[in-house]
């Protein structure tokens, strides 16, 4: 029989007085704490330490402890949660902190600097990116530390996928379909919320659908794109959406009729979020790529058009040079606006 063991005094630390715990004490924090770099340095500390008896006779422990630390880190790194949470613990009403946008981020905890941040601008308004992608697509920064500070910017909390993973009791409850367009995935349930992992904040329509089917509120959680896709491929492939779609159990208004042989095929099954956003960046850049090669084969062609026909003794023939220099702006203008039209 396991050795009876208090993980919170012999893991964490934590004298027997100190109970009930409030999250900064299971942290190991200063009462109110406000930074959330801080508070996620403490978070992945106490995380490493834990997982060291996550297996053997105590791993069961060890995954209750790695919960509530991971519940107390996302309740903390969350500014409205925290607010409340901070409430209850007596904290009086405080004046509300200047949030920072993700470029002030960015270079102030010195992730990236000046040079990196003016490239990354470059890209993003080149082609159409927020500047987080812009920064990951040139991998100006680590994906983990770009989302961090972007759910900063946003005042939302940020997880890490690998450290408490997707809830295998949850994931059932969630359409391939609606996964897989809003790239979301459910993590936990925390204080009667459903916690759903995702690159970005997920939509109120999106929200209500969840809450809808699991009854009981959403809430969104960052995570990286990477993190995202590979539990797209573990837990909503394409082809559990492409069932789902021929079933007509995508959607809760999606009730196919029994006995009618006239039912059109399914669709193919949707591409994630990423999958969409790559597929439009691909896209654009064949696009205004094809325009610029069409500008510039063209205008060679309108060069070497007089020379040609005056060697065939056909003079130097201004009219066919104006006519290749007209179309060379034509089909780049094509490309560049069909570049444009992809970018919307």
């Amino acid at each position: 029989m396991a050795k009876q063991i208090d993980p919170y005094r012999d893991w964490l630390s934590i004298p027997d007085a100190d109970r009930p715990l409030n999250h900064y004490q299971l942290l190991r924090l200063n009462k109110f704490e406000d930074d959330p770099a801080r508070i996620r340095l403490h978070y992945r500390k106490m995380n490493a330490h834990v997982r060291k008896f996550a297996t053997g006779d105590y791993a069961q422990q060890s995954q209750e402890v790695l919960n509530e630390l991971a519940k107390a880190m996302l309740c903390l790194t969350d500014t409205r949660r925290k607010g409340e949470y901070d409430a209850s613990l007596g904290r009086e009403e405080t004046s509300k902190r200047r949030k920072h946008t993700l470029e002030e981020i960015l270079v102030g905890r010195k992730i990236i600097d000046m040079p990196q941040l003016e490239k990354a601008r470059n890209l993003a308004k080149a082609i159409g990116l927020e500047i987080r992608d812009a920064v990951m697509q040139q991998k100006l920064a680590a994906p983990d530390a770009v989302m961090q500070a972007y759910a900063e910017s946003l005042g939302l909390p940020y997880l890490d996928l690998g450290d408490v993973g997707v809830s295998e009791a949850l994931a059932p409850n969630v359409p391939a379909v609606l996964a897989r367009q809003h790239s979301c995935v459910p993590v936990m349930v925390d204080n009667g919320q459903l916690l759903m992992a995702s690159p970005n904040p997920l939509i109120p329509e999106v929200e209500e659908e969840l809450r809808l089917r699991i009854g009981m509120p959403v809430r969104t959680v960052l995570c990286t794109p990477s993190d995202i896709n590979a539990a797209m491929a573990k837990y909503y492939p394409r082809e559990v959406a492409a069932a789902q779609m021929a079933a007509g159990t995508a959607s809760p208004a999606a009730a196919p009729a029994a006995g009618n042989a006239n039912q059109p095929a399914a669709a193919a099954p949707p591409l994630s979020a990423e999958e969409r956003a790559e597929q439009k960046k691909r896209q654009q850049f064949i696009a205004i790529v094809a325009g610029n090669f069409a500008f510039i084969g063209t205008v060679l062609f309108g060069f070497l058009a007089p020379k040609m026909a005056k060697s065939f003794g056909l003079g130097t023939n201004m009219k066919l040079y104006g006519a290749a220099l007209m179309l060379a702006v034509v089909m780049a203008g094509v490309g560049w606006v069909a570049g444009g039209f992809v970018k919307r």
